[in-house]
Formats: C-alpha cells, sequence, structure tokens
C-alpha cells in the first residue's frame, strides 16, 4: 500500500500532515495490516529530519504561486507550475500511490491535478475557516474533505465533508508539567505567560511584549519564543528595557523551541499569547486560557476569521492588531489571570474546540480508502 502525502512550503501544511502518518502506523498495527510506504511530495522537504525520522520518503516537485495582485513573479511562476505538473506525471505515476492526501495550497496543485487525471483516490484537508482556492477547486473532485473549522464545509460538497478538526502530532499534544519548572529555570508559584508568534515570530506582537515587560516581570515570568530572525534584537531590546530590575530574570527568551521545550513550556504556562494559524488546536489540546492576535492582512482573511472562532467557543480572546498596545495586553492578561470563572471558562473552552482524534480520524479514512481501491 502507497499513501502519497502533499502540500507544505509552511509549518501549518507540513505538521500535520506528520501528525497524520504517525497516527497511520498506529492504526496499521491496531488492525493488523501492514505497513505503508509513504512519500511526501513538494518543492521543499521542509523538514527532512522529520520525514526520516518518520519513514516517509521525500520526492521534488516544483510548484509556482499565483498571487492575486500584479507582480512579474506570476509570469514566471507559470512556467513553474508547468514543470511541475510535468515532473508530477512522472513523479505521481512511478509511484503509484493507492491514495493522494492534500493538506492544500499552491504546493499541491501540480500534484492533486495529475492524481485527478490518474484517477486516484484523493482525500484534502483544510486548516483553516475559509477554504484556500487549491482547496476549493480540488474539492470539486475530491473523494473526501477534511475541515478544522465547521465553517469550512460551506465551500464543499456536504456530504463529503467531516469536521476532523486540525492533526497534532503525538510529539507536541501532550504537555509535561513534572520538571518543567527545572528544566526553563522558572521560580515556584509566579504565573507563567508563554509567548507564541509562529514558526517565523512576529514582530508586532514581540515588539509589544517588550514594551510590556517591565509591567509584567513584577508579577508574570514570560516564556518568549520570538522567531529565529527575531532573536538577537528582542533579546538586546529586553535587556535595555528592563535595565536593572531585579526581576528581569523571570524574562525567557528563545529564538525556538523544540518538542520538548514546546512541551514543557504548555506545561508551565497559565496563558498563551499566539497567532490564529495551526497552533491555536496546540493550544486548544494543552487546555490553556488564550490572547490571540491575528494578522491582519493574511491571505483571505482567514487568520481573524479563525481567531474569532476559536473567541466563539469561548477557548479565548481576541486582540486586533491595530488595538495591540503593552497597555491593552497587560490589562487583558491581568483580567484573565486573576479570575479563576474566566481562566475555567476558556478552558472548558478549548476543550470544546479540540479534536484530539483528528489525525486518527483521518488516518483510518485514508487507509479505508486505499483498501478499496486495492480491490
Amino acid at each position: 500500500m502507497k499513501i502519497l502525502f502533499t502540500g507544505g512550503g509552511t509549518g501549518g501544511h507540513f505538521y500535520p500532515i506528520i501528525a497524520v502518518a504517525q497516527a497511520m502506523r498506529q492504526v496499521s498495527k491496531e488492525q493488523k495490516l501492514l505497513d505503508q510506504d509513504l512519500y511526501f511530495v513538494a518543492p521543499n522537504p521542509y523538514n527532512e529530519k522529520i520525514l526520516f525520522d518518520n519513514q516517509i520518503t521525500y520526492k521534488n516537485v516544483p510548484a509556482g504561486k499565483i498571487r492575486r495582485y500584479f507582480s512579474l513573479l506570476n509570469v514566471t511562476d507559470l512556467f513553474k507550475t508547468g514543470f511541475g505538473i510535468l515532473k508530477a506525471m512522472w513523479t505521481v505515476f512511478w509511484i503509484y500511490p493507492d491514495v493522494i492526501f492534500s493538506k492544500g495550497g499552491y504546493c499541491s496543485f501540480p500534484v492533486v491535478l495529475v492524481g485527478k487525471l490518474l484517477g486516484i483516490p484523493i482525500i484534502i484537508h483544510e486548516s483553516d475557516s475559509t477554504p484556500g482556492f487549491v482547496n476549493k477547486w480540488a474539492g470539486k473532485f475530491a473523494d473526501k474533505i477534511a475541515i478544522s473549522y465547521p465553517e469550512a464545509g460551506d465551500d464543499f460538497i456536504k456530504e463529503k465533508v467531516a469536521w476532523t478538526g486540525n492533526p497534532v502530532r503525538s510529539e507536541i499534544s501532550n504537555v509535561v508539567r513534572d520538571g518543567a519548572a527545572e528544566y526553563l529555570d522558572l521560580e515556584d508559584g509566579v504565573p507563567v505567560i508563554f509567548i507564541l508568534g509562529g514558526s517565523q515570530g512576529s514582530k508586532i506582537i514581540n515588539d509589544a511584549i517588550v514594551d510590556a515587560l517591565p509591567k509584567l516581570i513584577k508579577d508574570y515570568q514570560i516564556i518568549h519564543q520570538t522567531g529565529r530572525n527575531n532573536f538577537e534584537q528582542v533579546k538586546n531590546t529586553a535587556d535595555v528595557v528592563m535595565g536593572d530590575d531585579e526581576y528581569k530574570h523571570r524574562y525567557h527568551a528563545y529564538a525556538y523551541l523544540d518538542d520538548l521545550g514546546m512541551k514543557m513550556s504548555a506545561g508551565a504556562s497559565d496563558i498563551i499569547i499566539s497567532r490564529a494559524g495551526s497552533t491555536l488546536f496546540e493550544i486548544s489540546t494543552w487546555q490553556r486560557p488564550a490572547i490571540i492576535i491575528p494578522i491582519t492582512k493574511s491571505n483571505r482573511n482567514h487568520q481573524r476569521v479563525n481567531a474569532y472562532t476559536y473567541a466563539r467557543f469561548g477557548g479565548g480572546i481576541v486582540i486586533e492588531e491595530r488595538n495591540l498596545t503593552d497597555d491593552i495586553l497587560v490589562n487583558e492578561i491581568n483580567r484573565i489571570l486573576t479570575n479563576e470563572e474566566t481562566k475555567n471558562k476558556m478552558i472548558e473552552g478549548a476543550k470544546k474546540f479540540a479534536k484530539p482524534d483528528a489525525a486518527h480520524t483521518i488516518a483510518e479514512e485514508i487507509l479505508e480508502t486505499a483498501l478499496k481501491h486495492q480491490k
């Protein structure tokens, strides 16, 4: 049995694919099925080590991006996409998978197109509340459609849709509380704020946090994932802002957190500040109150829609970028962390939103479809 994964370009596409691949191995053991040959086909491998660790073979197929504004790159990317389709014809035909699982995005277009032409079953997954162009197109002929947000189903054929949530990798789905304080050098009894700005970090969130540090470190400890490109600037500016403050040791900046660091930080945290991408599904799985700061100009405005959907479930509150100041941020943190009822309501809201079995549910559907295709 061969399964081909496609999509990628961002961690929000890549890591759910890994979560599904891991779940497929587990389901195969439970159902006593033979192991599958797994392939990841995309313009770049994103993380070669994780692919290797999960026994997933990478194949390169280029793809061009179509921008919804004038750009000469649209012209050159048309040629890139054309070449990608030709290469996908050879690659997909050579593998001839039993199922193609696509996370969408421009990276997936050549592979999904060729899969359709070859009559290979296709299952797609939409991460956001407002589907992207490629997934909208693929949804017209896909065999099954998994969605992360219930409202995304309005853009697809209802009979094909299942609200599964977004898969979260097993490495980070379960928080670690024991030993987190020692691992992260935290004080006992002082509440912890955990800031996640996405895989690349967020300058606007970083700036607001740094401005708020003199007020925050009096009452809280901060774990701040800044993003690799922002780390030096944020760390240096934070040192200047805090000066000789006696509590400056309560601020902990990291360029990047590995899986263990992420689980430890989540386990130690009392509240999480985040963008509105796939991290929302991790936060809901961790069951932590949240302050969500969506990107204002995200494609299709999906981050704002994601954020307000999450807020309607009760898992957190939304602060728009245009309203983000250090005073507002500090006031909202204080309001949430000093009120047990508010905190508990957010935890319950996160539980309602969470779909911890998402990867397992999708894996079962992929394997069932593959078995039917083999008959």
